[in-house]
């Protein structure tokens, strides 16, 4: 019977994070100022590492699995309500397969060490994951398939991402500060950390 619950309650808590993600991709529509250099601001770097945090390896993985999935088969999840398989030519692309590979980084570092500590460096380096995988794939998309790319270097390609690494740099010690409030306040009395 517990067993079952658990199971329940992971796809419950691992579904609000999908629904997190879609929003945090789409924050803008709620609050359109919210852009640099006219690309709209998402919150999906935040709401990745509080996956890891939260979560834990497995099911921070597995939401954002999920969320990727959803977008790919169409739903509009995705930055700016877009979705569907040709989104893995976007340039942009990237980065939403880091949110994958960030969660679940982020959360084998605080598995085992639940320390404020732990959370700032987890959160650090969900961030740099998901700048190098989102980055790199952005320069390469732009250079073989996109077309744009011709004359961009990549030292400019990195330079061009200064003012998202900065917010997301921010963001990033605001989800380690709020999952450890989270952490001490709430978590530690849920079925995430009896089971772990």
């Amino acid at each position: 019977m517990q067993k079952s619950r658990s199971t329940a309650y992971d796809m419950t808590i691992g579904a609000l994070f999908v629904a997190l993600m879609a929003i945090g991709s789409n924050i803008t529509a709620f609050a359109p100022f919210l852009s640099i250099m006219n690309v709209p601001l998402t919150l999906q770097t935040f709401v990745a590492i509080l996956a890891g945090i939260i979560l834990g390896s497995r099911l921070g993985f597995f939401s954002m699995f999920v969320y990727t999935v959803l977008g790919l088969i169409g739903a509009p999840v995705f930055a700016g309500f877009k979705g569907g398989i040709g989104t893995i030519f976007m340039p942009t692309f990237g980065f939403i397969l880091s949110f994958m590979i960030l969660a679940f980084a982020v959360g084998k570092i605080v598995e085992n060490r639940r320390t404020f500590s732990m959370y700032m460096s987890a959160s650090v380096v969900g961030l740099l994951i998901n700048f190098i995988v989102g980055v790199n794939w952005m320069y390469m998309a732009l250079q073989l398939w996109v077309g744009e790319g011709s004359g961009i270097g990549y030292a400019i390609a990195w330079s061009s991402m200064t003012p998202f690494l900065v917010k997301d740099l921010a963001l990033a010690v605001l989800a380690a500060v709020f999952a450890y409030r989270l952490e001490k306040g709430v978590l530690h009395r849920t079925p995430l950390r009896q089971t772990a």
